[in-house]
């Protein structure tokens, strides 16, 4: 049974640090496109980070520079380290998995082709 489980979320003042850990069992998705997404009250889910199988990554604009993105194949476990957090940044974040597609770059991939979601984990930054 394939299972992402997200830990690490809480609360922060604005400026400080998180480390979000998401644990995949019943697979190994060493091959697999692995993202970070969030979604805030009100508005869309949006990608945030994404790891490629050979450990490039993509990061969307208002995170760039802030949060890094990571994976302990060995482990099986996806990280988002995020710093210089801010109440922007509040949100639930979520962890997901899509299946290889060959010649085509994870940062391209749509959302509806990530399959595999944790339930996420939230994130709330005071200001």
């Amino acid at each position: 049974q394939a299972q992402l489980v997200e830990s690490g979320g809480g609360s922060v003042q604005a400026g400080g640090s998180l480390r979000l850990s998401c644990a995949a069992s019943g697979y190994t998705y060493s091959n697999y496109c692995m993202g970070w997404f969030r979604q805030a009250p009100g508005k869309e889910r949006e990608g945030v980070a994404i790891i490629n199988s050979d450990g490039s990554t993509n990061y969307a604009d208002s995170v760039k520079g802030r949060f890094t993105i990571s994976k302990d194949n060995a482990k099986n476990t996806l990280y988002l380290q995020m710093n210089s957090l801010s109440p922007e940044d509040t949100a639930m974040y979520y962890c997901a998995a899509a299946p290889p597609r060959w010649g085509t770059p994870c940062y391209v991939r749509r959302q509806t082709d990530f399959l595999y979601w944790g339930q996420g984990t939230r994130v709330t930054v005071s200001s």
